[in-house]
């Protein structure tokens, strides 16, 4: 098994040392950051996403896997801005006002960064003030909104209409997700895309990106 190789199996495996330790090694041998990424390391949290929508890996698998591959890419993306690569494109996420859980969160972010996607994680408890803010000053392709509970679902439709009274909204794709959140609300909020779990985040964003 070549090096290479071996990092998609760290990453996919959740081992967030040995993926720091054979990315640095690549590297030191001149391996090209963008490879390593596309080649490598993205593909094994894709299939890490597969075998979650298989119930083959749960949360903590899942979880694990997005520490090693972002393990990975800290040493990584110095040399993959340096290169010229462009992200895939550029994401604010943030669960919404109310809600201070973020481990759903915090994998759809590890997740987009995998796929390539500049991220601006806002972190739990966001304003719509907040978003609005950070959508004017960043100007991101994609808004992701998370929350876990059914309470602070309504802050979702009023950060959506911040960022419409904003006249930010036709600027970007909005999407969100949770446990609480169906495919209806997004539709009923004026979302664009709902994310049934951390393993869609991706292929939805290619998937908005590509409209």
């Amino acid at each position: 098994m070549s090096e290479r190789s071996k990092l998609y199996e760290a990453v996919l495996n959740g081992d967030s040392k040995g993926a720091l330790a054979l990315a640095r090694e690549a590297l030191a041998a001149g391996a090209d950051p963008v490879e390593l990424i596309t080649a490598h390391m993205a593909p094994a949290m894709d299939e890490a996403g597969r075998r979650f929508e298989c119930e083959e890996y749960f949360v903590p698998e899942l979880l694990l896997a997005a520490r090693a591959m972002k393990s990975a890419f800290e040493v990584i993306k110095p040399l993959f801005s340096a290169c010229g690569a462009e992200p895939a494109g550029r994401v604010v996420i943030g669960t919404v006002k109310g809600d201070l859980h973020d481990i759903g969160k915090n994998l759809v972010a590890a997740m987009l960064e995998g796929g390539g996607y500049e991220v601006v994680d806002l972190g739990v408890d966001v304003s719509p003030e907040k978003f609005v803010q950070t959508v004017r000053e960043r100007k991101p392709d994609l808004v992701c909104l998370s929350t876990l509970l059914t309470v602070t679902m309504p802050a979702m439709k009023v950060t959506i209409e911040a960022l419409q009274n904003a006249g930010l909204r036709d600027g970007v794709r909005i999407v969100v997700g949770g446990a609480p959140v169906t495919e209806q609300w997004a539709h009923e909020i004026g979302a664009d895309g709902f994310g049934p779990s951390a393993a869609s985040a991706v292929p939805l964003a290619r998937k908005l990106a590509a409209k």
